[in-house]
């Protein structure tokens, strides 16, 4: 019951997601979008905050503007943000409840919309069908499949992480790579099954010359 008490865009995190949300947005802005993920990250409610304000921005909305740019703000966030916030938003409550809920034909929600949040769904049940906690999203996008609802041909294989900017890791003092979200985090990026994904996405004609001994 806590959804419904108080303002989810009350909170630090839920100030600036409506900020990155509005509808008067001529454009992604990315740097708030990466502040959205350092206070989930670095706070013990960002979370549950942060969750509480998409919710709201997407449930009931009639303004497809600002639901397509909270996607882009909860994708961002599933990238760059740890378990914590991946427990709340893999959960089959949120993804049949603010997800698919957001494109049930009763909306009449534009095919950009639509096929934005099945593929979201699919790249979550693929990249957390191997881990137990996150199951949930998997049992919806399983269930939805049964039900032979079809889903955009997407290559998985060829997906790259969002494209954010540069920003300082406050453990290195280096610039992430933007392309690498979450995988900057990885013990060994040659090891990286994302990382590889990148390198292959963004130069599929490239041969790499062995060195000279």
């Amino acid at each position: 019951m806590d959804f419904l008490i108080g303002n989810p865009f009350s909170t630090p995190v839920g100030q600036r997601i409506e900020r990155a949300t509005s509808g008067s947005l001529q454009a992604e802005d990315w740097g708030l979008n990466l502040e959205i993920c350092d206070i989930i990250n670095e706070t013990d409610e960002g979370p549950k905050d942060a969750v509480k304000a998409i919710k709201k921005r997407i449930v009931g909305n009639k303004n497809f503007r600002e639901i397509m740019l909270a996607l882009t703000v909860l994708e961002t966030c599933v990238k760059n943000c740890g378990h914590r916030f991946h427990a709340l938003v893999a959960t089959q409550d949120f993804v049949e409840g603010v997800l698919v809920r957001s494109i049930l034909p009763k909306y009449n929600p534009p095919t950009i919309l639509h096929d934005r949040v099945l593929s979201l769904i699919q790249s979550w049940a693929d990249a957390f069908r191997t881990n137990p906690s996150l199951s949930g999203v998997v049992y919806v996008y399983d269930d939805l499949r049964r039900r032979g609802l079809e889903f955009p041909m997407t290559d998985l294989d060829a997906l790259s992480p969002i494209h954010t900017p540069n920003r300082v890791s406050r453990v290195t003092g280096q610039r992430a790579n933007p392309l690498l979200g979450s995988c900057v985090d990885c013990v060994s990026l040659t090891s990286c099954r994302v990382f590889l994904r990148t390198l292959f996405h963004l130069f599929p004609a490239v041969t790499f010359a062995p060195s000279n001994p």
